[in-house]
């Protein structure tokens, strides 16, 4: 999360920017951000004192905050100078990867929590299943955009779900072969890209 903070903190300096592009990107989001900041602050609450089922419906709401910025920013969807990408796109793909991820881990955790059966199917076809939400989530990012650091973001994670079941041989072959679909994807998208041009 700490390179989130730091890249929200670009994204707020940037702010300051005095250019037409700046200002029109400020005016799309509106008041979304502040209520994103909102929603993490009271998601850190709940989380920290374990009220884990509101924890997911806050969740929810901060990862559809983020989906509607994500979207009137049009990240990744036209070329626009570096300064405006680093200081309003960059932060906020990061940011949306990682909360689709985390709320994805959310439920899991809250599910597991109030004891649920998992409709009988053992925890690691449940982990399994999970890693593959994330997976088509993904590709579906890389097929409407080629937002290479939404995909950097559940490359990490995916590595670090690998790293931290290393007992466990189908969540790790899971977690890797849907990291390197992801990291292929978008290698492939970039690849495309520059053959056009």
């Amino acid at each position: 999360m700490g390179v989130i903070y730091v890249l929200l903190e670009i994204f707020v300096y940037s702010q300051a920017l005095s250019n037409r592009q700046a200002e029109e990107l400020r005016e799309r989001i509106g008041y979304l951000f502040a209520a994103s900041c909102a929603l993490n602050t009271a998601w850190l609450f709940l989380w920290q004192f374990e009220y884990l089922v509101p924890s997911v419906a806050v969740m929810f709401l901060l990862l559809a905050s983020l989906i509607a910025i994500y979207l009137r920013l049009g990240v990744a969807t036209s070329e626009l100078p570096a300064r405006i990408k680093i200081g309003f796109h960059v932060p906020f793909s990061i940011y949306l990867g990682w909360i689709t991820i985390a709320t994805i881990a959310n439920v899991a955790v809250t599910l597991v929590s109030i004891n649920w059966d998992g409709f009988g199917i053992s925890p690691e076809a449940w982990a399994v299943t999970i890693i593959i939400i994330a997976l088509l989530i993904t590709e579906l990012v890389a097929l409407t955009r080629k937002d290479i650091a939404f995909g950097l973001v559940v490359v990490w994670a995916l590595l670090g779900i690998a790293v931290n079941q290393s007992k466990n041989q189908s969540i790790v072959a899971a977690a890797v072969v849907s990291a390197a679909m992801v990291a292929a994807t978008f290698v492939a998208k970039i690849l495309h890209a520059k053959l056009r041009r």
